[in-house]
């Protein structure tokens, strides 16, 4: 198969368009409730690593399934006039989440540069999560 744009142009488009917060000032915005911090990545990964304290899960699936208040899945949160931090484990799902946040009219969309692995490596507190 020969693919015209592989995953990495569209995650190099996707933060040509998208704001990028970098991991210590993601930090410092934990406590702002003004912030939703929406964690992309699965249940397995969440239980084996943990999460930004009091983040959203939305698996990456998901998501414009639960924005969209017309979805039978619609999640109110999104429907909340915050600003929605997105992350995954590094930053590639949560850039083209981002931007499918911020084409289907989610404002305002940012997303972590690095993922939950650059936040752990700048010190940021992590959450356990209860294996179900």
């Amino acid at each position: 198969m020969d693919l015209k744009r592989g995953y990495k142009d569209l995650i190099a488009e996707a933060n040509a368009q998208i704001e990028t917060v970098p991991p210590a000032e993601a930090i410092a915005r934990l406590k702002d409730e003004t912030v939703v911090f929406v964690d992309l990545r699965d249940r397995r990964e969440l239980e084996r690593e943990g999460r930004v304290p009091g983040a959203f899960n939305c698996p990456r699936g998901m998501l414009e399934f639960w924005i969209d208040p017309e979805s039978p899945y619609h999640k109110p949160v999104f429907a909340e006039r915050k600003t929605f931090l997105f992350y995954c484990a590094s930053a590639w799902r949560s850039a083209l989440a981002t931007k499918a946040a911020q084409d289907m009219g989610l404002t305002p969309v940012a997303h972590v540069e690095g993922g939950f692995k650059a936040w752990k490596e700048a010190g940021g507190p992590v959450e356990e999560v209860e294996r179900r």
